[in-house]
């Protein structure tokens, strides 16, 4: 059965980490607690006091850590060395700070570890991820950084220009794929023997990570790949985290109780300290003997969207492969605008029976059938990126001058991309009624929340989800875009089939009889 050897890294709080490392050895796991340097004597004599005559518990040799730097690096290392030399009997050790709180009972956990014998760590690639949102990227490794930026902000970019002036930029350490990731992980006790074991023989790594900037969240993530088979990896962090969009993490409260406890992780952080009654509940969860609470959703995604409602962004310049790329002389492209996907791929369907090729919604959904473009239709992100030199190559494939396609009202981007060039492109803003059940359950398809959420979380999100439809609606019928026609559900049968027959040059008889279909807007 798996045993858990805890690492925790921590600056303050004494009382509460003796009160974390009681909780976690009291269900049989192992304790390493790294305290840092600049805490003082006094807070590691309490923290030992509090501790005494536990023989789960062992103290790492401490280090003053600086945030960004290798310190923190270096006092996980002493951590990992501690509990492997003191618990020769722990399965796995799993890194974590004083600001997380178990949100998994450790029966749960334990089941887990033993079921899948894999190492958890987040793990995508340095370059090509997007894992680093604002700031610098590259610079960060091709650069040296022997100073900390928090503590001697001056000295950090002064030097970091210097280099930049003279070019004094250095390689990559040989064989290594750069990997990048959370800094919170769990990981097999052989997984952290190899990695120690690759250090002996490869002084130059820690070398090159010493003067790497924010290295906690490279060096193992980098290391793990290196030295693991991928299928032995979870790519994802065990502890469940949230940032803003400032790249702040998110401290959790009282409030958040439920939220957490629906989340697909072990632990969460950063547990607010002036949450006690939150740290106790969640204190309790981990000696529980009952079955974890039911997942209630993606946490991150419920979060960007309550937090993303009124924020917008256009693109700034146009792309320089888009440029000239229309959809081509005497080309037709209407364009079916309906957020009920299944109602606008019904319409789609009914227009091809009347000779109008379509393809449904394929800027929107990955696994929409498209003909073979060379590569350039594979995933969302090509397709969004080349959008009217996509629609060109669909044309041409297809061998036609006309086409519909099926977009979701979220895109008003896409929309004003295909109506800013030249050609004739209509719209038809297709516009279904939607009821509280239908809300709910188009919020669990999208992960906002899942099958167990609490009656409370569902009834609180719903006003904010018909106010998000609202707005996107609201923005595509303000966006000027041509030929655009809408079309409501319970519009009168002959407004319906006036608005068919314009947008797609339909017989009026034709169009009516598309209108007149009471499944239309069926759920």
């Amino acid at each position: 059965m798996a045993k858990i050897a805890f690492l925790i890294l921590c600056h303050r709080d004494p009382d509460g980490i003796a009160a974390q490392a009681a909780r976690l050895t009291a269900a049989g796991d192992c304790v390493a607690i790294h305290l840092d340097a600049g805490a003082g004597r006094a807070a590691e004599r309490t923290l030992r006091a509090a501790l005494a005559g536990n023989p789960n518990v062992a103290f790492a040799p401490r280090l003053r850590c600086g945030w960004g730097d290798w310190s923190l690096v270096a006092a996980t290392l002493q951590a990992v060395r501690t509990a492997l030399h003191a618990f020769p009997d722990a399965t796995h050790l799993y890194l974590i700070s004083g600001d997380c709180m178990p949100i998994k009972p450790a029966h749960h956990v334990h089941d887990r570890l033993d079921a899948e014998d894999r190492d958890w760590i987040e793990s995508v690639d340095f370059h090509t991820s997007g894992w680093i949102r604002t700031g610098l990227v590259q610079e960060r490794l091709i650069y040296r950084h022997p100073f900390n930026e928090r503590r001697r902000k001056r000295l950090f970019y002064t030097s970091l220009a210097l280099q930049q002036r003279l070019g004094l930029t250095r390689p990559l350490p040989r064989d290594l794929t750069v990997m990048i990731g959370s800094q919170w992980w769990c990981l097999r006790r052989t997984t952290l023997e190899a990695i120690l074991t690759f250090l002996k023989k490869r002084p130059d790594i820690v070398r090159f990570f010493r003067l790497t900037w924010i290295p906690d969240e490279i060096f193992f993530q980098t290391l793990v790949r290196h030295l693991i088979p991928a299928p032995q990896i979870v790519s994802r962090p065990p502890t469940f985290l949230m940032f803003t969009d400032y790249g702040m993490p998110v401290n959790f409260h009282t409030d958040h109780l439920d939220f957490l406890l629906g989340q697909d992780a072990f632990f969460a952080r950063k547990i607010s300290a002036e949450a006690p009654d939150l740290r106790a509940r969640l204190g309790d969860v981990w000696v529980d003997d009952r079955p974890p609470a039911p997942l209630a959703g993606d946490g991150r995604r419920l979060f960007a969207f309550l937090t993303g409602r009124g924020r917008t962004g256009g693109r700034f310049a146009p792309r320089i492969w888009d440029s000239g790329a229309q959809l081509g002389v005497g080309r037709r492209l209407s364009v079916i605008v309906c957020k009920k996907w299944h109602v606008g791929k019904r319409l789609a369907a009914r227009l091809r029976h009347e000779g109008w090729p379509g393809i449904d919604y394929l800027f929107d959904e990955d696994a929409t059938e498209m003909p073979d473009l060379g590569g350039i239709e594979t995933g969302l992100d090509r397709r969004s990126r080349h959008g009217p030199a996509l629609l060109r190559l669909i044309f041409d494939r297809l061998g036609t001058d006309r086409l519909t396609i099926c977009l979701d009202p979220a895109r008003i981007d896409v929309a004003r991309e295909l109506a800013a060039g030249p050609g004739d492109v209509r719209f038809l803003d297709l516009r279904c009624r939607f009821t509280d059940d239908y809300l709910a359950g188009h919020a669990r398809r999208i992960g906002l929340i899942g099958p167990q959420t609490q009656a409370a979380t569902v009834a609180g999100l719903l006003p904010t989800l018909k106010r998000a439809i609202a707005d996107e609606a609201d923005r595509l019928a303000t966006a000027d875009l041509p030929g655009y026609r809408l079309l409501r559900e319970g519009d009168p049968a002959t407004d319906a089939a006036q608005a068919l027959a314009r947008t797609w040059d339909l017989p009026y008889d034709r169009a009516a009889a598309i209108a007149g279909d009471p499944a239309m807007f069926a759920d």
